[in-house]
């Protein structure tokens, strides 16, 4: 095209294109795998099997299932329903809603792939910690108080259980279309998080990056990050792109992990979905626990690192 590559709009040019071929192709293979064993496994399966197991056993079952089982948000409402209804404790079930959005194959994948593995493995780390406490953390305040009355009177055994085909191809048929519904659902996001990281990365100076949000040193800079991240809408995916010009331009790694948390597990609609089940004052102190999580989380980083 011409476009000198070392120029603003060269650079930004550059790194939308490497990283939305990048990623898309890794949503399509990985999702497409993980659909194959997801064929077989329900969220009633999820819940049948978090089921009767000692408290901190049950956490940890559940933070395991909620990062290898990324299932999209019109899901967490009947999922939710189907916890409570089988009587597990709502510290459990909401480990499970933290870990779920913030922790899944298809973003520690491209993470890795982009950023190497040992951030993948300090995001996976620090988000599995913050899904075991903050679930033990609303349970101290009997968070079954705060639960919609109408959740207490649904029955699962109401709810339409369809029989999985575990056949490979009815497992086949699952995995595309697994493939086709969830990258239908984030590719705007992937392609939105790509471009502003690629203005990021093409148009702010180091300078300022560096100056503003960049020294380990600079404590405001984390919980600055949580709270930009909230009125932002992405996933873990979408807002990798984003987190690679942060790196790239002096940003702290730990505020960096921070703003991704506060993205994937923060943001607004995530909080109104999660609204149709609990009232304002478990929502309100949802938010508040998570938001003081992960300020920790990005200052004991930029404290190590």
């Amino acid at each position: 095209m011409g476009l000198d590559l070392s120029s603003h709009g060269g650079a930004a040019l550059h790194f939308f294109v490497m990283d939305v071929t990048k990623i898309l192709m890794l949503l399509v293979v990985i999702i497409y795998l993980m659909g194959l064993l997801r064929a077989i496994l329900s969220p009633e399966k999820v819940r049948d099997y978090v089921r009767g197991k000692p408290r901190w056993l049950a956490r940890l079952s559940a933070i395991t299932l909620g990062a290898v089982t990324p299932f999209c948000s019109c899901s967490s409402v009947p999922l939710f329903i189907g916890f409570v209804e089988a009587g597990i404790p709502l510290g459990v079930t909401f480990s499970f809603l933290i870990a779920s959005p913030m922790i899944n194959e298809v973003a520690v994948v491209i993470l890795a792939t982009i950023l190497g593995w040992k951030l993948a493995a300090l995001y996976v780390a620090a988000g599995l910690l913050v899904a075991y406490v903050g679930g033990w953390v609303m349970e101290r305040f009997k968070p079954e108080r705060w639960v919609e009355g109408y959740v207490w009177k649904i029955q699962m055994g109401e709810m339409a259980r369809l029989e999985a085909d575990t056949s490979l191809g009815g497992r086949h048929r699952y995995a595309l279309g697994e493939v086709k519904e969830i990258v239908g659902r984030i590719w705007k996001w992937v392609i939105a998080g790509v471009a502003v990281g690629a203005l990021f990365h093409g148009f702010v100076p180091e300078a300022w990056v560096v100056e503003h949000l960049g020294g380990r040193d600079n404590w405001l800079a984390v919980p600055g990050a949580v709270l930009l991240g909230v009125p932002l809408y992405s996933n873990a995916t979408g807002v990798i792109p984003v987190a690679e010009a942060m790196l790239g331009k002096g940003v702290a790694i730990g505020t960096t992990l921070a703003f991704m948390m506060s993205i994937a597990a923060l943001s607004l609609p995530e909080m109104l979905i999660l609204r149709k089940v609990i009232k304002w004052p478990a929502l309100a102190l949802y938010a508040i626990v998570l938001a003081i999580a992960f300020t920790l989380v990005g200052w004991g980083f930029n404290l190590l690192t």
